[in-house]
């Protein structure tokens, strides 16, 4: 039952996701697909945590983030992709009140710890560049389980902030909602109470998240391309960059793809291509980030190598 009646309006006790299209080939197409993407995403970033966990070498504050960030891609993924791989098999998709507003704070939660693990990898890098000296003790396991703490702190009030919001909001006859999981946007578009309040508080808890990060991340990697420029071996500047091109690539790809959804504005693009990057951003850049990882890093590299020949030997 999808309504039930308060005074003279319905209040929705259920949603009904419309997800990513109706043509019942594109949909068949579009389940292999993504199914495919979530199980190289799950394989992929469990196989990063295992390869971290069991390689004494990756043993270091880099790769400590780099386990948290695959164990947040990995939450991001899944608290989206299950759901929208039913609605490829079903008719009509539908989704109780509570688990919405779960799958809706789920996802805030993940994205925001994903931006705050990205920010302390990047002070981890201009720590290792520009204060190499100092950089075990600046770094200490004490410092990266705090940098850790905080970003799953931040993701649990980026998260609250959106839990909030929705239970403020009132649902009183339609509720269809035009994507494939319950994003803010659309279910604002459904509200019948004023949501004036709840678009202020959600824009500042978001802006917040974004505008700290985005300041880390553009403070640190200037001062390591300073630090960069200023050395005057050509090998020790390659391999200062070298140590940054993954992180920097898994920026880029996060944030472009934030930035055109919750940036942008929305005049300027249609709602199906908001469901197109956020498919990007939530579905396939938690999948890239392990491949990027792997195909970069030396260290990486050099230890799944070292893990294979130990299993071909035995």
């Amino acid at each position: 039952m999808a309504f039930l009646e308060d005074g003279n309006n319905p209040a929705v006790t259920e949603f009904i996701l419309l997800g990513l299209t109706d043509d019942p080939v594109f949909r068949v197409v579009l389940f292999i697909v993504i199914l495919c993407i979530y199980l190289v995403t799950v394989t992929g970033n469990l196989s990063t945590i295992l390869l971290i966990i069991v390689s004494p070498k990756l043993h270091h504050a880099m790769y400590f983030f780099l386990s948290h960030l695959a164990t947040v891609d990995i939450g991001i993924s899944s608290s989206v992709t299950p759901n929208m791989l039913v609605n490829f098999l079903v008719k009509k998709n539908t989704i109780s009140y509570l688990g919405c507003g779960i799958q809706l704070s789920s996802a805030a939660f993940f994205g925001a710890s994903e931006c705050f693990l990205l920010a302390a990898m990047a002070y981890d890098r201009f720590m290792a560049i520009c204060n190499p000296l100092l950089y075990s003790i600046k770094m200490s396991s004490q410092v990266c389980v705090q940098l850790i703490l905080g970003s799953y702190i931040g993701g649990i009030l980026n998260a609250s902030s959106f839990m909030f919001c929705f239970f403020c909001l009132s649902f009183c006859g339609e509720n269809r909602v035009n994507d494939f999981f319950c994003d803010f946007a659309p279910l604002v578009e459904l509200s019948c109470s004023d949501v004036s309040v709840s678009a202020v508080v959600i824009s500042f808890s978001a802006g917040s998240v974004t505008m700290i990060t985005v300041f880390v991340i553009a403070v640190s990697y200037s001062y390591i391309l300073i630090t960069i420029l200023k050395m005057h071996s050509t090998e020790g500047r390659h391999k200062a960059f070298s140590t940054c091109t993954s992180h920097l690539t898994a920026v880029i790809l996060f944030y472009g793809t934030v930035t055109f959804i919750y940036v942008m504005p929305k005049s300027s693009y249609s709602m199906d291509q908001n469901k197109v990057v956020s498919v990007f951003y939530m579905v396939v850049v938690p999948m890239l980030n392990p491949l990027i990882y792997s195909l970069k890093n030396k260290e990486i590299k050099g230890a799944l190598k070292r893990q294979l020949s130990k299993k071909i030997l035995s």
